[in-house]
């Protein structure tokens, strides 16, 4: 059997936060104040993204999950302190439980004016936070090959991540409502699969050609071979409150990349399933979270969501040592103990029956474990 470069899955993370008014806890613009004084300390790390009360970083190329690690704790804790000294505090969460997205403000850079511009109303409302996390791939073909085999897994680590019960206000019944609000973007869920990079590189080229986009990074999926760099971008999640949660989501994405790579090495695959089958267990971790049911096509039945994700964990099992990443997955099992951020949040609401204190809590949460 060939040998295995565990090496060669380099991982990326981008999260995305909100800025909060530390009196009020509500989102507050920070006219770029943080992204201005943050690419002093970490360059290009830091970014505006098109809602002035979100600022996005990202991670430089990261060998393994503890390098992650390392560099998400130090990019939440720099955003963390200068977002301090400018009077801000810095936050986790899908969506915010009580702000209103009429009143934020559109940052000014031509390519979110071509966008609001183009989808209007679904653009201005589309104040939510993600977890983006790239795994570096050999070739473009080997990422095409891995992006078709874990959209199956999409849903079970999306259940996981499940952090924005709340929105504008109100207690929405699902576990994450931020997908619900993304949903209205053209491009975006989960893909077909392609049947070669050509296939997709094609399609691509095509709706350049037509005008649809005018580049790739238009294409909004739940999972995406990336335009430009040789890694397969997951882009499913909400924003975890900690950064343990973060890591441990990272860590399984990376598994499963290395997990299909290996069987890909032995001749052997990861069956396929249907975007409109993979999209019902989508719904299905949006509305429930881990507390659900989702659906084990092999069996044709419903599986308890903890129950599957135990079973994923133990399908990636093999690949984990050799990552280096075991102390990180282990997280999981904290997750599946303590509730999702959803499922905390909840708790905080059921408790004091506020908002406020549902907003002050995730703040709370930013730094824990850094």
């Amino acid at each position: 059997m060939a040998n295995i470069n565990y090496r060669s899955f380099t991982l990326g993370v981008e999260e995305e936060y909100m800025v909060l008014d530390p009196q009020t806890f509500e989102l507050k613009s920070h006219e770029q104040k943080i992204v201005h004084e943050g690419q002093k300390a970490i360059k290009d790390k830091v970014k505006a993204e098109m809602h002035q009360a979100v600022v996005e970083v990202g991670t430089d190329i990261c060998a393994d999950v503890d390098e992650a690690f390392k560099d998400v704790a130090l990019l939440r804790k720099t955003i963390s302190d200068i977002a301090g000294n400018l009077g801000f505090a810095m936050a986790a969460a899908g969506t915010h439980p009580f702000s209103h997205w009429e009143s934020q403000l559109i940052t000014d850079h031509v390519r979110y004016n071509e966008i609001v511009n183009e989808l209007q109303e679904a653009a201005r409302s589309n104040l939510i936070f993600g977890l983006h996390v790239h795994v570096g791939m050999e070739s473009r073909e080997m990422a095409n090959h891995i992006a078709n085999s874990t959209r199956y897994f999409l849903p079970h680590v999306y259940a996981l991540s499940t952090n924005s019960p709340f929105w504008e206000g109100r207690m929405t019944g699902y576990k994450s409502f931020r997908t619900k609000v993304f949903d209205k973007f053209p491009r975006t869920g989960i893909p077909e699969a392609f049947e070669s990079i050509e296939a997709y590189e094609n399609f691509v080229k095509l709706l350049v050609k037509t005008n649809c986009i005018d580049n790739a990074k238009k294409i909004w999926w739940d999972l995406r071979v990336h335009p430009f760099f040789n890694t397969v971008e997951f882009r499913i999640c909400d924003i975890p409150m900690t950064v343990d949660e973060t890591i441990a989501i990272t860590a399984l994405f990376q598994a499963i990349c290395t997990k299909i790579y290996k069987l890909r090495m032995q001749n052997m695959n990861f069956i396929q399933y249907p975007r409109p089958l993979i999209n019902e267990n989508k719904w299905r971790a949006s509305r429930y979270g881990i507390d659900g049911h989702l659906i084990d096509f092999g069996k044709e039945e419903e599986v308890n969501t903890r129950a599957l994700i135990y079973e994923l964990l133990d399908f990636v099992d093999d690949v984990v040592d050799p990552l280096g990443s075991r102390h990180r997955l282990a997280y999981v099992h904290k997750i599946l103990e303590n509730g999702t951020g959803a499922d905390r949040q909840l708790a905080v609401f059921d408790k004091t029956k506020n908002l406020v204190d549902v907003a002050k809590y995730i703040q709370s949460q930013f730094l824990n474990g850094i």
